[in-house]
Order: structure tokens, then C-alpha cells, then sequence
């Protein structure tokens, strides 16, 4: 009851948001506890964050089979883009929610330049505009999140190279609401500078 009480009070506070929040994962916080996503979706949307996006770091994506069922219930609740390996599934409406399973930010970056000289681009022609046009994952979030004390991965690494980083101590499995809240919270007090 008190957490609650405390959880609705912390909700009250928070005026400003921001738009696109990324949550880092590692499989092993997936496999740890496969449902707290979807969980953490209706955290989400019920605190007004337009989409967000969980990055799930894997060295063997096919080895997440087990726990999609869990990711594409997602699309109950919202717009799900789910990517893994190759493949792209889309489902759902409401909130956009993106899963990335093992993507990296360096092969994303490799693979833009390799699409921009498939398709003959000029070298002299590309700036940050065409090369954000050959990213996969097209949005910079303004938020990161990172659970559980492991380090930063390299994804979405051109894209969040002005979002706000908060680093929980609390691990995946026992990540709850409040959490989500002190994370917006933190995010609401700092003053964005975007590199300058």
C-alpha cells in the first residue's frame, strides 16, 4: 500500500517526459523473467511515453525462440515492431513498441554504408540526413535505460548519442513501476544540451 501511495505520487510529479525512451537487455534478463516487457509496456503507456524500444543483447538470437510467444503478446497492448535476425514481424496498435533481439549498432552502420553503395550514393552527397535515412531503427530516444549494473552495448549507437542515460541498480527480474518512475523522474530534472 505504501508503494503505491508513494508510486501515485511520483506519477503526479512527472510533467515532463520524454518521447521515445530504449531499455537495454541482456538474454539472460530475458530468460530470467519473459513477461516483465509486456509489463513494462503498460508502465509505460499508462505514464504518457509516446514508444519505446527494448534492446535484447544476445550473441544467439535463435536462441530467443522460446521466450517470442511472451514478446508478441505484446501486441495486446500496443504496436509491436519485433525484430530478430532477419525477420521483422509487425502486430498490434496503440503505443509504438520496437524488441530488438542481438542487433548491434556497428553492424546496423556497416550495413547503411553497404546499402548507400549498393544504391550508387555519392560519397561527396552523404551527410548525417542520408545516412539517417539508411538506418534501420530511425529515431533517437531521449531516454536510455540500463537495468541490473551490466555495461552499455553498442546499439543504437549514431542514434543516442544525445539521449539521457540511467543506470538502475536493481536487476531485470525485479525492475517494477517505481523504478520506471525515479528513471523519468531523473530524466525530467536534467537539462538537455544535445552536445553543445
Amino acid at each position: 500500500m505504501i508503494r503505491w501511495v508513494y508510486e501515485e505520487h511520483l506519477a503526479r510529479q512527472l510533467v515532463d517526459l520524454p518521447g521515445r525512451i530504449c531499455v537495454l537487455l541482456a538474454d539472460r534478463d530475458m530468460a530470467a523473467a519473459p513477461g516483465k516487457i509486456r509489463e513494462c509496456v503498460e508502465w509505460c503507456r499508462d505514464a504518457g511515453i509516446g514508444a519505446v524500444i527494448f534492446h535484447i543483447s544476445t550473441p544467439d538470437p535463435a536462441g530467443m525462440a522460446e521466450y517470442l510467444p511472451d514478446l508478441r503478446r505484446i501486441a495486446e497492448v500496443a504496436r509491436l515492431t519485433l525484430h530478430i535476425g532477419e525477420a521483422t514481424e509487425t502486430a498490434g496498435a496503440g503505443m509504438e513498441v520496437t524488441v530488438a533481439i542481438g542487433k548491434s549498432g556497428r553492424e546496423e552502420i556497416a550495413a547503411c554504408i553497404r546499402r548507400m553503395a549498393e544504391d550508387g550514393v555519392d560519397p561527396d552527397a552523404v551527410d548525417e540526413r542520408t545516412f539517417e535515412q539508411y538506418l534501420t531503427f530511425r529515431y533517437a530516444p531521449d531516454l536510455v535505460i540500463k537495468t541490473g549494473g551490466d555495461h552499455l552495448t553498442d546499439f543504437l549507437i549514431w542514434q543516442s548519442v544525445y539521449s539521457e542515460l540511467f543506470f538502475s541498480d536493481v536487476n531485470w527480474p525485479l525492475f517494477r513501476r517505481l523504478d520506471l518512475l525515479r528513471a523519468l523522474r531523473d530524466y525530467q530534472s536534467r537539462v538537455r544540451r544535445f552536445g553543445r
